[in-house]
């Protein structure tokens, strides 16, 4: 379909060599995307390029700390050099770490805001200056968590790293309007990824999966592939300000 086509346009991808990101980028590689990869590991960034390169695609990966404000220039600039232009950047890199309050630390917070919420301002702030020189419009993806409304237990700091990200999205999908320049979030539930993996190995947490996503199962990686299509193509050209939920119904029940 052609509203979905993607040939043409640009797409980077930060954390885009594992989990959630990788899903992403296979979704905007198979729609005809050339993909950034954006990552702090060379050995996956290699190993997601390979994925999207087998998938017709052109692909790039791109050493970068997002929570670093020279490495994202130099990753955007690295973009542009390869591929010319920039169409849509999804802000997906973050760590989860579980934490007890009081008792959390003034180090561990820090790091969870500098990765989750300035590692997101960062991409977003270099690529749409790039977007409104293009003059084209764009579209801004962050990857934020069901986590920013519940109160899930031992996720203070992860939860209001979320919460921060979906704040800047409401007010940057208005400021960037004018620009037509589109911002949305999406928002995981449950999701078999590594950052899940020893939630997955318990049979009580997979029993408690089972009874609270009316679903009834982890969600995977690979459904993030037609999201982050839609978000990115012209089929989502009248939205924006849009946080949409992947999480098997968790947030409804």
């Amino acid at each position: 379909m052609e509203m979905f086509d993607l040939s043409g346009r640009v797409a980077a991808v930060t954390g885009g060599n594992r989990g959630i990101g990788l899903g992403m980028a296979r979704g905007l590689a198979k729609a005809g995307a050339a993909v950034a990869v954006w990552g702090r590991s060379d050995h996956y960034n290699q190993a997601a390029v390979d994925q999207l390169q087998s998938l017709g695609a052109e692909a790039l990966a791109v050493s970068c700390d997002v929570s670093s404000e020279q490495q994202v220039e130099n990753a955007l600039q690295t973009t542009l050099e390869r591929f010319g232009r920039i169409d849509a950047l999804f802000a997906n890199a973050g760590i989860g770490r579980s934490a007890t309050f009081p008792e959390l630390s003034t180090r561990s917070w820090e790091r969870m805001m500098s990765v989750n919420a300035t590692g997101t301002m960062l991409p977003v702030r270099a690529a749409t200056a790039r977007m409104i020189e293009q003059g084209e419009g764009g579209s801004i993806v962050v990857t934020s968590s069901v986590a920013a409304h519940f109160g899930i237990p031992y996720l203070p700091h992860y939860a209001a790293s979320k919460a921060a990200q979906l704040g800047l999205v409401k007010t940057l999908a208005v400021s960037l309007a004018p620009h037509r320049i589109r911002v949305n979030a999406v928002s995981p539930g449950w999701i078999a990824t590594e950052m899940t993996g020893l939630q997955q190995q318990h049979d009580e947490f997979n029993r408690y999966i089972k009874s609270r996503v009316p679903l009834g199962r982890w969600g995977t990686i690979e459904e993030f592939e037609g999201i982050a299509v839609y978000l990115a193509s012209d089929a989502s050209a009248f939205t924006t300000g849009a946080e949409i939920r992947i999480d098997g119904g968790f947030s409804v029940y």
